[in-house]
């Protein structure tokens, strides 16, 4: 400590007296010691007055009257407790636990006989008291005195307790193997609550003890008493249920499937699900194929009756359902069922269809009738297919027609079914008028597309023809229209009439797709007519109206591709040889590669880089292809390469760089100075890279000293981009320093 440094402490280990043990301790009495009699009265009398005095200052407190006999009786005086629990009941004598304090004072000094008359007393005056009831019979069959707690029993059912109380009476008897008395009792019991789990509970009372035929007696009074009415039936499920699986313990299969049936006959799909649940499993393990199948079906009607009754618009479900009873009725043919339950099954099925097409969707509005519709279809189909009523199927497409508003829509699929409805009941004029109905009065695409497959499957052709005038007069802009129209007239080998055709459709001011039908048409010159210079001028149409990139393309392949010999060549060759090879007409690849520098410069002069860059890989693609090492040459040198750019950018003020295409062709004429250095140092670079690896020069500009070294594939880099920038720096300053 002299030095300044701190204590060390050795015993770390803890108090044995914590802070806070050391607390002061609550306020305890002393205990009084009593030497001789006069103090026992004298403390006697003292405790007997503080108690009087709280009783009158209190006196509606059962806890102070309760503490006061006990303390009389602790003191030996029996007498005097009992004189402060009568005062007590005096006060209030519906008081439960008063009666149960004094019955237990009186038990606990063994006054056996006071506390009988306690407990009769108690019961006579509070007999819907269960406490009291066990207590007073508990007492007595303490006491063995089994007659006795028979009498209290007797007294206590005469006021019709609950159903604990009941149960109570017959285990006593079963436990003195009196059952014969506990048989009586549940009679009694019966007839005060006949309900269904108290017959159940008779039932397998006399069947545990073996009485076999009594238990049967039980059930079948049970089900004369519940009756043959639906609301009964309902009410007594437990009681079937519980029949049908005594008697499937016993192995009387039979037995058991007669009361299940005998129940789900008489209560609907809705009420009965967990009857049904029952018999299903009985089924699976007992019954056969067939049996189990019907059950199974049961089940799911009553799920789906479940529910279409919370949601009778849900379509989806109506369709599960009408698959499941049709399903039904292909099952009971197959199994070679009688007519009567063939007829019933067809007319589930029909009930089922009707359910569902009664709940029709609400409001106008298309969306939600592509389900509903296909309801009625498929009803349709079944009388048609399963019922063979062809007069109910047709009222049944007429009922769904009139249904729709075709003012504000309608369904095409409709029109065309019922039309082939009448087809194949060989009634053409009713199909034409239904089809011609419907496009009189809600002329569609898929209307005039269903009408003319059909008078194409019929093969008449003068009225497919009448049916495309009327599908391009609704719709002179359908390109897929003229197609058709001119595509029949070629299968048809009408091909003035076709081409005419062709003409009038490309000659439309608004088309929809037309660059389909600028490809139909010139498939037509080329394939059918085989007419290149026909083609041709309909490509030179079709560049000067659209000027795209694509159609470009597809002309300069078209000029260096072959096609077939013209159509009168065509037809002679074909009387001639008929198993030859066709003979088809070479294409010109210089007009090819005319058309691909034309479309190369129409699409510079408009400015289109990416465009330009895909029409040089056809290109190039064409060259690889037919022509020479020369011509790839001179392609590969017209690509572009990536370069960077700076600018300042509009909103931020900020110097951005951008990556763009440079053209060499462009960059000659922008700027020709700098063009020729550019083409030195490109020239040096590749006779560098030609003395280190005999590599060619940099793709995108062929160097001025060597004309027959040919440019690889790859892009300038980086580098080369910077030192291609450096040069054309130097050479703009040398231009304004010769200025």
């Amino acid at each position: 400590m002299q030095d300044g440094r701190a204590p060390r402490i050795r015993n770390r280990a803890p108090a044995p007296v914590q802070a806070q043990e050391r607390q002061e301790s609550t306020f305890r009495a002393p205990k009084q010691r009593v030497e001789d009699f006069e103090e026992l009265h004298e403390y006697r009398g003292r405790k007997r007055k503080e108690f009087e005095d709280r009783i009158r200052r209190n006196r509606g407190s059962i806890k102070e009257w309760t503490q006061y006999a006990n303390w009389e009786a602790n003191q030996g005086e029996f007498d005097r407790s009992r004189s402060v629990f009568e005062r007590a009941l005096d006060v209030d004598p519906r008081s439960v636990p008063l009666w149960l304090s004094y019955t237990e004072m009186e038990l606990k000094n063994r006054n056996v006989q006071h506390a009988r008359n306690l407990f009769d007393r108690a019961v006579t005056l509070l007999p819907r008291v269960d406490q009291l009831w066990y207590k007073y019979v508990y007492l007595e069959e303490l006491l063995q005195n089994i007659p006795g707690a028979r009498q209290v029993f007797e007294r206590w059912m005469q006021w019709e307790p609950d159903d604990k109380a009941w149960q109570a009476y017959i285990k006593m008897e079963e436990r003195y193997n009196e059952l014969d008395r506990a048989s009586i009792i549940y009679e009694r019991w019966i007839a005060v609550r006949p309900e269904p789990r108290v017959w159940v509970k008779w039932a397998k009372f006399e069947e545990e003890r073996g009485k076999l035929d009594k238990a049967r007696e039980v059930f079948q009074t049970a089900l004369q008493f519940f009756g043959d009415e639906e609301e009964q039936i309902e009410k007594a499920q437990a009681v079937f249920n519980a029949f049908a699986k005594m008697e499937t313990r016993l192995k009387e299969y039979e037995r058991a499937r007669v009361i299940y049936k005998f129940a789900l006959d008489r209560l609907p799909r809705s009420k009965s699900a967990n009857l049904y649940a029952a018999y299903t499993k009985f089924e699976k393990q007992h019954g056969t194929r067939s049996v189990l199948e019907s059950t199974v079906l049961g089940k799911r009607r009553i799920q789906y009756e479940d529910e279409v009754s919370h949601d009778g618009r849900n379509y989806d479900t109506w369709f599960d359902y009408a698959r499941l009873e049709e399903g039904a009725l292909r099952t009971l043919r197959e199994e070679g069922g009688t007519k009567e339950e063939e007829e019933a099954s067809i007319e589930r099925v029909r009930d089922v269809y009707e359910r569902a097409v009664a709940h029709v969707p609400p409001g106008h509005e298309k969306r939600y009738w592509r389900r509903y519709i296909f309801l009625w279809l498929d009803y349709a189909l079944f009388e048609e297919i399963e019922t063979k009523d062809y007069e109910r199927a047709r009222q049944i497409y007429r009922t769904a027609l009139n249904l729709v508003p075709h003012k504000q829509f309608t369904f095409a699929k409709l029109w065309i079914m019922a039309a082939r409805f009448e087809i194949r009941r060989l009634d053409l004029a009713a199909a034409r008028k239904i089809l011609g109905a419907a496009i009189g009065m809600c002329p569609k695409e898929a209307l005039f597309k269903g009408y003319i497959q059909l008078e194409m499957d019929l093969r008449e052709f003068d009225r497919v023809r009448t049916l495309y005038e009327k599908y391009i007069e609704y719709d002179p802009t359908n390109s897929a229209a003229w197609i058709k129209y001119a595509e029949l007239e070629t299968a048809l080998e009408d091909f003035a009439r076709a081409e005419a055709m062709f003409e009038l459709a490309v000659s439309q001011s608004a088309l929809a797709m037309p660059e389909l039908l600028w490809k139909a048409y010139i498939d037509f010159e080329v394939e059918e007519q085989g007419d290149r210079e026909k083609a041709r001028s309909l490509y030179e149409r079709l560049v000067a109206l659209s000027g795209h990139h694509k159609v470009w393309i597809s002309y300069a392949e078209f000029e260096g591709s072959p096609i077939p010999l013209p159509r009168a060549e065509r037809e002679e060759d074909e009387e001639e040889e008929e198993e030859t090879e066709r003979k088809m007409v070479p294409g010109n690849p210089e007009l090819a590669r005319q058309v691909f520098e034309r479309g190369y410069k129409d699409l510079k002069s408009k400015g289109l880089k990416a465009e330009r860059v895909t029409l040089l890989e056809a290109w190039k693609a064409y060259e690889q292809a037919n022509g020479t090492e020369a011509d790839v040459a001179k392609v590969q040198g017209m690509m572009p390469i990536v370069g960077r750019k700076q600018h300042v950018d509009k909103e931020t003020g900020q110097v951005v760089e951008d990556w763009e295409l440079v053209f060499a062709d462009d960059e000659r004429e922008a700027n020709p100075t700098s063009y020729k250095f550019l083409q030195m140092a490109h020239a040096w670079k590749a006779a560098q890279a030609k003395k280190a690896s005999g590599s060619g020069v940099l793709s995108g500009f062929t160097p001025s000293t060597s004309k027959t070294t040919s440019a690889p594939d790859s892009r300038m880099v980086d580098g080369d981009t910077d030192m291609r920038e450096g040069l054309k720096d130097d050479a703009s300053s040398a231009a304004s320093s010769d200025e």
